[in-house]
């Protein structure tokens, strides 16, 4: 037996993907460390949607191969799948692999031990690239399970590097879907959140969408909330929000991700949506789901932004209300339209305005955590917080804490209706509506 640690950067897909990968080293008789003390390998998901995700991930390489100078290494993921030459020179890395056939992993890595050789594996994505069919054997001890359908784009946003990295929009397909969901089910999951590289787009080679999807899930016994994960908002019609909106477990969260809030600047991202439309589209979802929250990606500092460019957008970020705004920095890279345009913005001004709109986003979170002060709410509870307080999410993902009064009993994985009775900058606090808990 050999013992493998990993070492996983960037989004839910990302994450997931890695418990597929433990799951197939599993079945070939590894042990998965939870350090990396004694490691014969290490695996390394990585990330490439900043150039300061490329620093922290090559940062690990280094720091790795320093630590364990005998163990193997294998970089896998959306760094070497974008960036195939530069990482092809990382000689701290004995596999280097992209973003394809994760399934072969395990034995890149076996064979790398074996025959004490370098191998690179690395091969662009085909136009009809069929979408690989990773799941979870095992399962983590979070109440929620992610589940990947669907994966790549098509969008070519002027900043970014993923369908180089990922390859064009695939699916999995919908009996996958089903037979995955039945497994989480069984092993006793409440939650589950459906997650994918531009989720809006699954199915269409099927002339299914997210609304199938999403109904599988409701229609699994044991399957008690169903998510979604960051969703484009072109891509939203009103005919699967009005299926979504007639699933009882759904829980009307919205990361629809924004990028800007002025029109000129969503034009430079080649961005597929006005400010308007965007506003129409929550108004839309707020019709259906009176109790739904938003949350959001925003960019600051994009090539040839401007001030009054900027302010707009902070402004459009307090219309909406977000819940939470994730809010970060325009980051260069080479090979994207958006790296040779003119009016690069200096690093001390992206700073400055990121100090601002993450104010903005902090006004709004506040704002609308006090919203949900006086209301019952159902609520997941996950883990407990040393002797003090039981952690859970209501459906539209706000953290909710309650008094825990016994140290010994634990309520995870228990849906219980809490009542909101005060709410900080970041979660709220309640009592359960029925004390007997």
């Amino acid at each position: 037996m050999f013992k493998v640690y990993f070492i996983t950067f960037g989004c839910k897909v990302n994450h997931y993907e890695t418990e597929c990968m433990k799951s197939l080293f599993r079945e070939r008789g590894a042990e998965i460390l939870p350090t990396q003390e004694g490691a014969d390998a290490v695996v390394i998901n990585s990330c490439t949607v900043t150039s300061s995700g490329d620093s922290r991930v090559l940062a690990a390489l280094r720091k790795t191969r320093s630590a364990l100078p005998n163990a193997v290494i294998a970089l896998t993921g959306c760094y070497p799948q974008a960036n195939p030459e530069e990482a092809a020179q990382l000689m701290d890395a004995d596999i280097i692999a992209g973003t394809k056939d994760r399934s072969k992993i395990p034995e890149l890595v076996e064979q790398s031990m074996n025959e004490k050789k370098r191998i690179i594996e690395l091969s662009r994505y085909s136009a009809n690239e069929p979408f690989e069919p990773l799941k979870c054997s095992r399962f983590d001890d979070n109440t929620r399970a992610f589940v990947k359908i669907q994966d790549g784009c098509n969008q070519f946003c002027s900043y970014c590097m993923i369908p180089f990295a990922r390859g064009r929009c695939r699916s999995k397909p919908i009996e996958l879907v089903k037979q995955e969901i039945a497994e989480i089910a069984a092993n006793g999951k409440k939650e589950i959140v459906l997650t994918g590289i531009n989720l809006a787009f699954y199915g269409k080679e099927f002339g299914c969408d997210l609304a199938d999807a999403a109904e599988i899930c409701a229609e699994t016994e044991g399957i008690e909330r169903i998510r979604l994960g960051s969703l484009e908002p072109e891509m939203m019609s009103n005919a699967m929000l009005e299926r979504l909106g007639a699933l009882p477990q759904f829980c009307p969260q919205f990361h629809l991700s924004l990028q800007s809030g002025c029109d000129r600047t969503l034009k430079a991202m080649n961005r597929k949506y006005t400010a308007e439309e965007y506003y129409q589209l929550t108004e839309r979802i707020r019709h259906i789901f009176p109790d739904c929250s938003f949350t959001t990606d925003v960019m600051v500092g994009f090539p040839q932004e401007s001030e009054e460019d900027f302010a707009e957008s902070a402004a459009f970020v307090e219309k909406i209300g977000f819940a939470k705004v994730h809010v970060f920095r325009y980051s260069r890279r080479q090979g994207t339209r958006a790296d040779s345009m003119s009016g690069q913005i200096p690093e001390s001004v992206k700073a400055e305005r990121w100090h601002k709109m993450t104010a903005a986003a902090g006004k709004c979170r506040e704002k609308y955590l006090a919203s949900l002060v006086g209301k019952t709410v159902p609520v997941l509870f996950e883990r407990e917080n040393s002797t003090e307080f039981h952690h859970g999410y209501a459906p539209d993902y706000t953290l909710i804490k309650i008094s825990r009064k016994n140290p010994e009993k634990s309520l995870r994985n228990r849906i219980i209706s809490v009542i909101i009775e005060s709410s900080s900058s970041d979660d709220c606090f309640g009592k359960p509506e029925h004390l007997s808990y």
